[in-house]
């Protein structure tokens, strides 16, 4: 009969490298859009619907807001794309939560939409488009 094969318990290091990993990831992928500014043409291509359609999808502006918050202009980020602003600041305390259950040893936080929440997202998102391209929505528009 053959022993089980038993795994020491990961150590700290090795439960924070996958958040630290996407998080430097992350700083390097701000960096890079705080250097090359988006609002000077010829560094990023144009949004595909935009250019086809003259409509803005829920990202567009994301790249300047991107810019602006890796600036440090939260003002002008909100200007550019507030949804963006929204998903950066939820994206931030879900990589918080899920360092802090890897320190404690636990698994990571599925990412799961429970209940009618994926559709009120989705609303959310929807709205945030179509309003953004009306008259009324202007400020939202980047």
């Amino acid at each position: 009969m053959v022993a089980p094969v038993t795994r020491p318990a990961a150590g700290p290091a090795r439960r924070l490298a996958a958040p630290l990993g996407l998080l430097a990831g992350a700083v390097a992928s701000f960096a890079y859009v705080g250097l090359v500014d988006p609002n000077h043409p010829g560094h990023y291509p144009v949004c595909p619907l935009y250019a086809l359609t003259g409509v803005y999808c829920p990202g567009c502006g994301g790249l300047r807001c991107a810019h602006a918050v890796a600036t440090g202009h939260l003002g002008t980020a909100l200007q550019d794309n507030a949804l963006a602003v929204v998903a950066f600041a939820l994206c931030a305390v879900l990589w918080v939560r899920w360092v802090w259950r890897a320190r404690a040893g636990r698994p990571a936080p599925a990412l799961r939409v429970q209940g009618s929440w994926g559709w009120v997202l989705g609303a959310l998102v929807v709205a945030f488009t179509v309003a953004r391209n009306l008259p009324f929505g202007a400020a939202l528009a980047p």
